[in-house]
């Protein structure tokens, strides 16, 4: 179902979606309304419910489909609904979440074969060794969780997907710049989310953990290269630039970063989890704006909208 991207203001809506997150709130004249993001494979749009009984705020919860009637409105620069009516989802519907779930272009299978090619290139066996370990504890959520619930790659597989292509850059780098030291480029890259298997809930309705909200992905992807490391008997000064490499990736201490970039690799691993960051929410934007239209403004970058020039393919 991919109904999302083709909305515009103006459009009647008459859809089933699922509900990825949902808020109560009170209006300045004391009556109680719900905010709604649905999503389907195309992506997601929110939703206001302006009269909503204590029963509505019951069954209104994460995870759950409905077919919802309203219209699309423009607010503030972004399209936005309003539920006239809804229903919940019927057996008879025939309907599940992954129905309404994106994925990466890529299958896991696939993800994951393109990644053992570049673990080959970990030539430090202890880098290696850490790599392989993490990967292998944690198979079944790298390769099928998103990368974040809202802002990039947030879809299935998006985390492996993600991290496939900041490979992908990093081989192209490092074969222009041979400064820079290829075995802890990619060990950085493939570990510097591994904490988000923790931090994020899962491909449906992704939110954050308690463990997520209270320690952050960066913090637990540093505690899971030491205690690998531990428990594998390694040591060396290798286990400390992997864990830097990981607790600086955002770049700025204002970003999440316990520590700016003091290795050239890890400056250069920020600019590239930036980059491909950059690119997915380019293409997300894209995909529901026409020709010679502005994107709705984007929060992740700097509230900016984007132009899609009518003359070029």
């Amino acid at each position: 179902m991919r109904n999302i991207e083709k909305l515009q203001p103006g459009d009647s809506v008459d859809h089933f979606f699922l509900i990825h997150r949902a808020t109560q709130g009170v209006t300045a004249q004391g009556k109680d309304y719900m905010t709604l993001f649905l999503q389907d494979k195309s992506g997601e749009i929110e939703a206001k419910v302006w009269t909503v009984t204590k029963q509505d705020m019951e069954v209104l919860k994460p995870e759950t489909i409905i077919r919802a009637k309203g219209d699309v409105i423009n607010y503030r620069g972004r399209k936005q609904m309003k539920v006239n009516q809804f229903k919940l989802a019927e057996a008879a519907d025939n309907l599940s979440a992954k129905d309404f779930i994106d994925g990466a272009p890529l299958t896991p299978d696939e993800i994951k074969e393109q990644i053992d090619y570049f673990l080959l290139d970990i030539e430090n066996s202890k880098l290696q060794r850490i790599t392989r370990h993490l990967l292998k504890k944690y198979n079944n959520e790298f390769f099928v969780y998103p990368a974040a619930s809202s802002i990039h790659h947030n879809f299935a597989s998006g985390l492996s997907y993600h991290v496939l292509t900041m490979l992908q850059i990093a081989k192209s780098l490092c074969d222009i710049y041979p400064l820079l030291n290829r075995s802890l480029l990619y060990s950085g890259i493939i570990l510097h989310d591994i904490g988000k298997v923790k931090e994020l809930s899962g491909p449906v309705a992704t939110s954050y953990t308690v463990e997520g909200n209270l320690l952050g992905h960066i913090s637990l992807a540093s505690e899971e290269v030491a205690q690998t490391a531990a428990e594998l008997g390694i040591d060396g000064e290798e286990v400390m630039l992997l864990q830097h490499m990981i607790l600086s990736h955002h770049g700025k201490l204002e970003y999440g970063s316990p520590k700016l970039p003091m290795l050239k690799e890890a400056e250069i691993l920020c600019y590239i989890d930036n980059i491909d960051a950059r690119m997915n929410m380019f293409s997300k934007a894209f995909k529901k704006t026409g020709k010679g239209q502005f994107t709705e403004k984007i929060f992740a970058l700097e509230h900016r909208q984007f132009y899609n020039p009518e003359s070029l393919d």
